[in-house]
């Protein structure tokens, strides 16, 4: 098998997903083809020995539907012989582009290519988007769902974790985000997007709240006490009748924000990277999906991580440093619990609670993210998970080179 590794990574940055966020102008296509020719030029790419271009987008309709990995490709400049292509796993489909690019070049049958993620959640609201999950009595009903944040907050009832745990979590990644962007942690990796007229709109994560304390977010209501009061509540509990009542304890403060955001993570062989003089970041060692209950839904990313770490005949104390999508707080908080792990491992530079979750973009940005602070710091591995809708999880391990 051929070892895949990773040459280079780029993301644009997080803009506010609402009409009045500095991103809302740019189209998906354009701020996609903006990251690909960023990953291009600052590695002189020779965009004709790309087999392929990998993008995860979750809401893959109006301006996002239609292929945009191939589409952006083709308006960033990119050889013909670029291909592209879309796929979606939910909040993990940019890790699994990054996933499914280094499968392609482990099996021989790609030489370089292109993984990442889009979505521009200002533009294709996520109240758009429907599906049998979600919409069809009939799928619905035998599969007990809930929306996510009823999800999350079950999670919380369940396993005990109060509204002052997840403020806290989510006070410290704000002060993270803070202070690794004052400390220009992200500068390196961050494409300034420009306009129509070549001028910079955005060159840094636009959401991150410096100062917020626990008692800003003990002001702000729950976010899922109505929806749960109008049916999903009883939904979760029937599921989960040892939980005799949800605490709605999850809000806008502490759940991960809505942005636009894109990312581009570059994989191939070493004789390609020889070839080109492109010089290796880390090697994938490895990676994995699971399936877990659709209900809870979002408690997969520590059986992906035990299944991802088993595979790879290695366990947690092997890894350096975690990286986990912040898609509620209690999701890492649960994680750190069954992983046994502490806070200083994982996060170390904030996370979507601060920065913000652009579907489709998140897993390459993680990604690149835990690879940056790797090299920070002079340390070896790293573990990088996501929670995902409809009960997943997925993993990826990487060593530095």
């Amino acid at each position: 098998m051929t070892d895949a590794y990773i040459f280079d990574h780029v993301r644009s940055p997080r803009g506010r997903g609402k009409s009045d966020g500095s991103l809302h102008e740019v189209t998906p296509v354009e701020l996609l083809s903006q990251v690909l020719g960023s990953l291009r030029d600052r590695n002189e790419l020779d965009t004709s020995r790309v087999d392929d271009v990998i993008m995860g987008v979750v809401h893959n309709q109006g301006e996002q539907a239609s292929n945009p990995a191939r589409v952006a490709a083709i308006h960033a400049g990119y050889a013909e012989e670029a291909a592209g292509k879309q796929l979606n796993r939910f909040c993990a489909s940019g890790l699994e582009a990054v996933n499914s690019a280094a499968a392609q070049v482990m099996s021989g049958m790609s030489d370089l290519c292109i993984g990442g993620g889009l979505e521009s959640m200002s533009r294709v609201p996520m109240d758009t988007v429907g599906g049998a999950l979600a919409v069809d009595p009939q799928v619905a009903y035998g599969s007990y769902f809930v929306p996510q944040g009823i999800s999350a907050d079950l999670i919380a009832s369940k396993y005990g974790f109060s509204r002052e745990d997840v403020d806290s979590y989510a006070v410290e990644s704000q002060r993270r985000a803070s202070h690794a962007r004052d400390e220009g942690y992200f500068n390196n990796s961050i494409v300034p997007i420009k306009d129509t007229l070549g001028e910079t709109i955005l060159d840094h994560d636009e959401c991150i709240r410096t100062g917020t304390t626990v008692e800003d977010l003990a002001k702000l209501n729950p976010s899922f006490q109505q929806i749960g009061d109008f049916g999903f509540n009883d939904v979760a509990i029937q599921r989960y009748p040892e939980v005799a009542k949800i605490d709605h304890v999850h809000h806008a403060g502490n759940s991960s924000q809505i942005v636009d955001g894109a990312s581009a993570v570059l994989v191939g062989s070493k004789e390609i990277g020889k070839e080109l003089g492109l010089t290796p970041r880390a090697k994938i060692v490895g990676f994995s999906s699971t399936g877990t209950e659709p209900t809870i839904m979002l408690t997969g990313p520590a059986p992906s991580a035990n299944k991802v770490l088993k595979r790879c005949g290695m366990s947690k104390d092997d890894i350096d440093l975690f990286e986990l999508n912040e898609a509620f707080a209690v999701v890492v908080l649960h994680y750190m619990k069954e992983m046994g792990i502490d806070h200083d491992e994982i996060n170390v530079n904030g996370g979507a609670i601060a920065m913000g979750h652009p579907l489709g973009a998140t897993g390459g940005m993680v990604l690149g993210t835990l690879i940056d602070e790797i090299e920070r710091r002079d340390l070896s591995t790293g573990l990088v998970n996501l929670c995902i809708g409809g009960g997943m999880g997925t993993s990826t391990i990487i060593e530095r080179i």
